[in-house]
């Protein structure tokens, strides 16, 4: 098994756990070793192999028999050896999970009491120690608190919480951090190599991130995509390593997300049932929705892209975030979210992650409650009161003859300018394309319906395409819209930055806000409300 072929044999070997290791080799250096050392973080971190490499660091005598501590033990002497080899007579191992009594710990402070046979230090591994019983750990206080100078205490637990804080306190603790997705992919990598299997980088990365900050669950999973890439006479492939796991397709997954975007319950839909159809499970496609909002969302705030990011996929993050404003990012991750749990515990998974799909649809199609506030405050939309309701023996003021079909809804007026255009698709739920508009084009010549522009950054796929298509649906006109050189005008959104830039310079500069400024330095305006009485 990987997992045991490959466990660290010295600390160089110890990923992800540089600040323990620098802490121990300054302690080892001067002279300055704690009595008693708690080992915590998840499973899989190197808890137990750590505590076995400060028993052979504290033990260590170099390979010419004369050496003392070190960080860096030889590994070639008798000592190192037979404690790899788990046979040292001085460096004793329990399992509190099995030995949880008063009696085990009664029987290690008898024998403590007494030197070590032949290496410098005796040590004691408890792992596991959370198990061991109160008076098990009432027990073991004192001789933690005044242990001999030849025993030394190695402790490791996953669930420190657990610990008496009278055990805690007579500790060095060190808390092994996860390992990085990055730093397991490339581990994995040197693994492959050294076992002369081919894997795909994607591969190791999917394998590195269901590990969970974890090296023992990682290696195992890639034991079993080594036998399932024997089986299938070739490397180590993401498809089979996704299939193996039970993972979405992301590039799927890619395309469900856009769909949903777009509107398009169907295809969303069709999407997710082929995704059922090769075993995926619905919890998990929901959860990987949720990790591509997660994506866009860091995408938007600047954050490098993920290592195992294809470049399609950073293009498409890039283009999400450009088209997203971030009060939608946080409804899609609340609605997925609130679908992800209700598949969990839904009698119809499928069913009900189609629900939890055609929810997102819905709600995307609604109008943001922060756009719809601004509207009112700027008189975009009246305001006023609802009509009053007529009474049951009032006559319809508009009535229709029987029979008589329903005029068809005539075609809009073609917008007299840009920001008219981009509000005239947002009326019409086309909300992403609307946003792009306000961001990307840069007028340069607006003559309605022909549209020449320059492009503030690179143009999303088929945005002159879908623009295109839904004016000429809107308008039932066909429209030219094509890209040219030149400066162009601000973009709708730099023009909204600009005045709003402006209009708080002019808040900054009235005499009210001005002394309330100087009246208490290193206050910030976070925001203003206009008054009738001083505009502000």
């Amino acid at each position: 098994m990987l997992a045991r072929k490959y466990r660290p044999k010295t600390f160089s070997e110890l990923i992800g756990q540089d600040a323990m290791v620098t802490t121990l080799g300054n302690a080892i250096k001067r002279d300055r070793l704690a009595h008693a050392f708690l080992l915590t973080g998840v499973r899989g971190v190197g808890k137990t192999s750590t505590a076995r490499l400060i028993a052979k660091a504290l033990n260590c005598i170099g390979p010419d028999g004369q050496g003392g501590p070190t960080i860096d033990p030889c590994g070639v002497c008798e000592p190192c050896r037979a404690i790899s080899e788990g046979r040292h007579i001085d460096v004793i191992e329990m399992d509190a999970a099995s030995h949880t009594g008063i009696d085990d710990v009664r029987e290690i402070i008898e024998a403590s009491r007494y030197a070590a046979v032949s290496a410098r230090y005796k040590i004691y591994i408890i792992d596991e120690v959370h198990m061991l019983s109160k008076a098990a750990f009432n027990g073991l206080l004192k001789t933690l608190e005044e242990p001999p100078s030849h025993v030394k205490f190695l402790f490791a637990t996953t669930e420190v919480h657990k610990v008496p804080v009278t055990v805690l306190s007579r500790c060095q603790r060190f808390d092994l951090r996860r390992i990085p997705a990055e730093l397991l992919a490339t581990h994995f990598a040197h693994v492959v190599e050294a076992e002369g299997v081919t894997a795909e980088p994607e591969a190791l990365a999917l394998i590195a991130r269901a590990a969970e900050g974890s090296a023992r669950d990682g290696l195992s999973i890639l034991d079993q995509a080594i036998a399932h890439a024997d089986i299938e006479g070739g490397g180590v492939r993401a498809d089979v390593v996704r299939a193996m796991l039970g993972l979405s397709d992301r590039g799927a997954i890619r395309d469900l997300f856009g769909l949903l975007l777009k509107g398009e319950g169907q295809g969303a839909l069709r999407v997710l049932r082929a995704q059922y159809d090769l075993g995926v499970d619905p919890q998990a496609v929901l959860k990987t929705l949720l990790e591509t909002v997660h994506a866009v969302t860091l995408a938007k705030l600047g954050t490098p892209p993920q290592p195992g990011q294809s470049g399609e996929e950073v293009r498409d993050l890039e283009e999400w975030a450009a088209a997203l404003s971030f009060p939608a990012l946080h409804r899609l991750w609340q609605l997925m979210l609130r679908g992800h749990d209700e598949v969990a515990r839904a009698a119809l998974p499928i069913e009900s992650c189609e629900m939890a799909l055609l929810r997102v649809i819905h709600a995307s199609q609604l109008p943001d409650p922060g756009d719809l506030a601004r509207r009112l405050a700027s008189g975009e939309m009246p305001a006023g009161a609802p009509p009053a309701p007529q009474s049951a023996s009032a006559p319809p003021t508009a009535p229709v003859a029987q029979n008589q079909p329903a005029p068809e809804p005539q075609p809009p007026a073609l917008p007299a300018d840009l920001a008219g255009l981009a509000q005239l698709l947002q009326d019409r739920n086309r909300f992403a394309l609307a946003e792009e508009v306000r961001s990307i084009v840069r007028v340069v010549t607006y003559e309605a319906p022909r549209i020449d522009f320059a492009a503030a950054r690179n143009l999303p796929y088929d945005f002159l395409r879908e623009l295109g298509a839904a004016l000429r649906e809107i308008t039932g006109v066909n429209w030219q819209v094509k890209v040219v050189e030149g400066e162009g005008q601000p973009t709708l959104r730099e023009q909204g930055e600009a005045a709003e830039a402006a209009e708080k310079a002019a808040v900054l500069a009235s005499p009210v806000v001005a002394a309330a400024m100087e009246a208490f330095p290193g206050a910030e305006l976070v925001g203003w409300k206009r008054s009738r009485s001083n505009g502000i």
